[in-house]
């Protein structure tokens, strides 16, 4: 008898022993090395967790083919890799406080129509997605806004002056404020601006403008398909508001030349106030938006720098 238990264990264990072997072979196959960032690894189950991140925040990029989605998901990470690795130079843990987390955190659900967080924390399970996720990404973005802020926010220049003098000249008119959406790009060499604005725009007419930002855009907000908040025009530069100023909703502009790059608005929505403006408050707004500005190319062209810095190795 005990001959045939010990036998029918073996007949049991051999099997269970083929089914991990089995499983451990088929999650190895899966989770492929894709990339090392300097010293660090990156993976495909790391690339997939990115896209189901993306997707949660942008829906439509469903749409797009499997290669392209996969593109996104790696140049999207490799860019957070990057900042990660510099913002660790300068601090041992990348942590907000939670209040400044929950206010960013309701920022992000939003711009989904979402009003609550138990809302979002809804939307996210049914996307697959955690919020732990979400906590460690607007983290790293808050931290590294932090440390561009720390180098940069001594070289800003605003000319209060002339702020002073867009607010008086708007007062007692008619507000029009825009919802925008922005595609900002580099280009290597200006003669092939045309055919990079061609590409652009076929992808934005093919897949939508949210999508197009995610491939294309080198900015932060590439991440939420290029969405900005409610910008007032009398806050844009005269360049911006005038190719804004012949489009109606929906619609987008031709790349906009800038001091560190090319811009494409699209005109999520218009609208129009009747206000009388407190000086005092419009001015604070003025300057924040006008040192943001600022900020964001410092951002941009901080990053270029140290990107040259970085070896990425595909495998």
């Amino acid at each position: 008898m005990l001959s045939k238990i010990c036998l029918n264990k073996r007949l049991i264990f051999l099997p269970l022993l083929y089914i991990i072997f089995f499983l451990s072979n088929l999650y190895a196959i899966e989770n492929k090395i894709i990339l090392k960032i300097n010293n660090e690894i990156v993976t495909s189950l790391d690339i997939k967790n990115e896209i189901q991140y993306l997707k949660a925040l942008n829906p439509g990029i469903k749409n797009l083919s499997k290669e392209k989605i996969d593109l996104i998901g790696k140049n999207s990470l490799i860019r957070e890799k990057i900042k990660k690795n510099e913002i660790l130079k300068y601090v041992k843990e990348i942590k907000i406080e939670k209040k400044i987390l929950d206010k960013l955190i309701n920022n992000r659900y939003s711009k989904l129509d979402l009003s609550t967080k138990d809302q979002f924390l809804e939307y996210l399970k049914a996307n697959q997605v955690d919020i732990s996720v979400i906590e460690e990404k607007i983290s790293i973005e808050a931290v590294w806004n932090q440390l561009i802020y720390s180098k940069f926010s001594s070289k800003v220049k605003i000319n209060e002056n002339s702020l002073k003098k867009k607010i008086e000249e708007a007062n007692d008119k008619q507000k029009k404020s825009y919802l925008l959406s922005e595609i900002f790009f580099k280009i290597s060499d200006k003669n092939i601006l045309d055919g990079k604005y061609h590409e652009i725009k076929s992808d934005i007419l093919e897949n939508g403008f949210e999508s197009a930002a995610l491939t294309y855009s080198i900015s932060d907000s590439s991440e939420i398909g290029g969405k900005l908040e409610w910008i007032e025009e009398n806050s844009l530069n005269q360049t911006i508001k005038e190719n804004l100023s012949t489009l109606e909703k929906d619609s987008f502009t031709k790349p906009i030349f800038t001091q560190n790059g090319y811009l494409i608005l699209k005109i999520r929505d218009i609208k129009f106030t009747q206000v009388q403006y407190d000086e005092e408050s419009q001015l604070k707004k003025l300057i924040n938006y006008e040192t943001n500005q600022q900020l964001n190319q410092y951002s941009n062209n901080y990053f270029n720098k140290i990107e040259k810095d970085i070896i990425i190795n595909e495998f």
